[in-house]
Order: structure tokens, then sequence, then C-alpha cells
């Protein structure tokens, strides 16, 4: 079954780096950010982890938690983990998910629900889908679905910027136009009539009937 947005996240338990969890219990009231990958130990992916690690904390102040996953055992992400603080200058303390049965990614439709094996033999090229970011709710409902070539590092700084924007339009009905960062202008959506945005945004203004902006609500 292929996964959309406004889905809801397949629940699943799972062995971490911090121990057993039930996904749905572990995200609890929060936002979850779980981004996965196809190897330990593979190069572009440590500095991934890495960097996730030093901006954890932006993603705590928007109540989010982080979680990744590797398609090999728990023991390896804990001496990848040494690698990574080593070379990145970052300590890993979100969880990481030991995907060894790859059930995760194929739930995730990161690889084909019929692929058959387990994590053993299998090289970064036959897990190269298992590079995926999503973004998940406290409604547990998917936000955003992101997937990236295994040569291309991702960027995380646009996770954060998305976690702003999904919550900001979750909370105000309203959107946020293209290359749109914390302060600038947003857009009202047609949930808002002319007659409510008045009392809500005062001094909006019409670009065409389809268009309207106004100041960031605070």
């Amino acid at each position: 079954m292929s996964l959309r947005i406004n889905d809801t996240a397949p629940d699943f338990t799972a062995q971490t780096t911090q121990g057993p969890i039930s996904f749905h219990e572990w995200i609890g009231d929060q936002w979850a950010v779980l981004f996965s990958h196809p190897k330990d130990f593979t190069p572009v992916c440590t500095t991934e982890l890495g960097y996730m690690a030093k901006i954890e904390p932006e993603f705590t102040k928007r109540n989010a938690k982080l979680i990744g996953l590797s398609v090999d055992p728990v023991e390896n992400h804990s001496k990848w983990a040494v690698d990574i603080e080593e070379t990145q200058g970052a300590r890993v303390n979100y969880p990481m998910i030991g995907d060894t049965d790859l059930a995760v990614a194929k739930l995730y439709n990161m690889l084909p629900a019929d692929e058959a094996g387990t994590c053993e033999g299998r090289t970064p090229a036959t897990n190269a889908t298992v590079r995926s970011v999503f973004v998940i709710g406290p409604d547990k409902k998917i936000k955003l679905m992101l997937t990236y070539p295994m040569t291309t590092g991702r960027n995380f700084d646009e996770i954060v910027r998305v976690l702003d924007s999904i919550q900001l339009t979750v909370k105000h009905r309203v959107a946020t136009p293209a290359n749109w960062k914390q302060g600038d202008d947003i857009i009202l959506t047609g949930a808002i009539s002319n007659e409510e945005a008045d009392q809500l945004f005062p001094g909006y203004k019409t670009v065409k009937p389809y268009l309207r902006t106004a100041a960031q609500p605070k």
C-alpha cells in the first residue's frame, strides 16, 4: 500500500538503541521526524546523523522528536555512533531503529512489500531507497515525505523550515509561499473569508482574488 500525505503513519514495534518502542506510543502528543538510512558506516549518512545530532535542540523547541532508522542491527548503530561523534563532533542522543528484518522499510514503502530476506548480505545499493524523511504530527498523520538519492546529503535545515510552516499553518489556517521562512508574509487560504480576514489580519493585501497576503501571525 502506498503512503500519501495525511495518511495515518503506520504503527510498528521495533528495537532501537534506546530499547524497544511502539511507534505511536513513542510519538505521544508530540511531532516526530523519522529519517532512514540504507546501511551503517556509510559516508553521507554519517554526516547526516551528526548534523541532526547538532540541531536536535531546534526540533525540541518545536515539540518534535527525532528517530533514525538503518537497515542494520542496533549493536552496529551503537558502534557507528562512536564514529559519528568522532568525525562530526556531536553525540547522537535520539534513538536509532535497527530494521534488520526490513519490516519498517517495507511498511513505509521504502522497499517493496514483497522484498525477501533480512539485512544480511544487503548493500547500500540494494537499500538505496531507504533514504526517506517523514514528518508526523501528534495526530499520527504524515505531514511530509521526502526521499533523497544516496549521493546527495539531505538538507535538514529545510526540515526545520517545513516544520515551522506546518505548525504555523495548522494553527492559523494560512499557507506559506515559496521559500518562506520565519517572519515572512503568509498567504490567506480560501478557508478564511474576506470578512473574517478583516478581523484576523487587518491590513492584508489582495494581490489577486485568489492570492491574499498578510504579515505572519504571532
